[in-house]
């Protein structure tokens, strides 16, 4: 079953109260702090904040990727941060994201078990916030059990 992503409403809406309020934070820091300064900057303050709301967080946690083949670990994706264990969390601050970077995203949500990720950056004219789903009933892999 693939994912529609054109028909979305708030039913079909993934974790839509930690959403909405992770949205909320990233238009807060823009407003606050502005756009195009160093991305540790923005990291500090969104752990701020998040500690505030008491959202739960991990920043760069070590997340092990798996071979599909036999199970063995093959190497380690760090991401900014995994809020609430449920969201994988990019924040960037270039003058332009590359295709690059949504293809690494993407991939992440494939080799995981991770279903959402946002991908911000700050480094733009205007804060540019993007969605990216991979649905778990897409990942065969997460049912693979080595021999």
């Amino acid at each position: 079953m693939r994912t529609n992503l054109t028909n979305t409403n708030k039913t079909s809406i993934l974790y839509p109260q930690l959403s909405y309020k992770l949205q909320g934070l990233f238009f807060k820091i823009a407003n606050q702090y502005g756009l195009g300064l160093k991305e540790k900057l923005y990291h500090e303050t969104l752990k701020d904040y998040l500690n505030e709301l008491q959202v739960a967080y991990e920043h760069e946690k070590q997340i092990p990727i798996f071979s599909w083949r036999d199970g063995r670990k093959i190497s380690v994706y760090i991401p900014d941060f995994i809020i609430a264990d449920k969201i994988i969390l990019e924040i960037k601050s270039e003058p332009f994201l590359t295709r690059i970077f949504y293809n690494q995203i993407y991939s992440y949500l494939r080799v995981t078990k991770y279903e959402l990720s946002y991908i911000v950056n700050f480094g733009e004219e205007k804060i540019n916030t993007r969605r990216l789903i991979f649905t778990n009933d897409r990942k065969p892999h997460l049912n693979f059990k080595p021999k």
